[in-house]
């Protein structure tokens, strides 16, 4: 049982309902297009952090969080898609606000 619950199986066990919240938001067609690759990029910044992880512990013999340099540089990928969600969300916000004004009006 302990098996099955290490790590590296829970780890990609969470990838599942991440996965299946991807298909529901590109199903719905509702969901902000850039919003929705900045989640799929958050992909990017999981297979990242394995590499880098995996590189940190095969040449430098330390964790990930202890090299700087390849923490640094996983992390900018974290940030970039973040970056995309936000803007995602504030240009569907911004869309949707100016839709409900009257251009008549100032």
């Amino acid at each position: 049982m302990a098996s099955l619950l290490s790590a590296s199986n829970l780890f990609a066990l969470s990838l599942i309902p991440f996965l299946a919240f991807l298909w529901y938001a590109k199903r719905s067609r509702r969901f902000p297009p850039l919003a929705w690759w900045g989640f799929a990029a958050t992909l990017v910044f999981v297979l990242i952090t394995v590499v880098a992880g995996a590189v940190a512990q095969l040449r430098f013999g330390q964790q990930l969080a202890d090299v700087d340099p390849l923490h640094g540089g996983a992390e900018a990928f974290l940030t970039v898609s973040n970056l995309l969600v936000a803007l995602g969300f504030a240009q569907a916000g911004n869309r949707q606000q100016g839709a409900g004004k009257d251009p008549g009006k100032r």
